[in-house]
């Protein structure tokens, strides 16, 4: 039974998170700043989330890491497609543990 709330209670916590901001923020008369912030967000999560594995692909060789994520934010700079990013990235990777 205490598994049952426990669950229960994480996941009204998870809906309230998403259900608060729809309803605060779906007037559609925002601010210019607000409406960038809100933008910005996705991108800030996945660095977030990225960043710490990028720093602990190798414990004992960091720069494969450095170099991957280097070689994404290179790829994306120049528009290339995601898949196309995730690719040269993971091949920028072999080739460094190949050597």
């Amino acid at each position: 039974m205490k598994m049952f709330f426990l669950i229960l209670g994480m996941s009204l916590v998870t809906y309230l998170g998403r259900l608060l901001p729809v309803l605060f923020f779906s007037q559609k008369n925002n601010r210019p700043r607000v409406e960038k912030f809100l933008r910005l967000i996705p991108y800030s999560a996945m660095t977030a989330l990225v960043f710490p594995g990028v720093l602990s692909v190798d414990s004992d060789f960091v720069a494969i890491g450095v170099v991957g994520a280097l070689t994404a934010l290179i790829l994306s700079w120049y528009g290339m497609s995601i898949t196309v990013v995730v690719i040269g990235a993971i091949l920028v990777n072999m080739l460094m543990y190949a050597m």
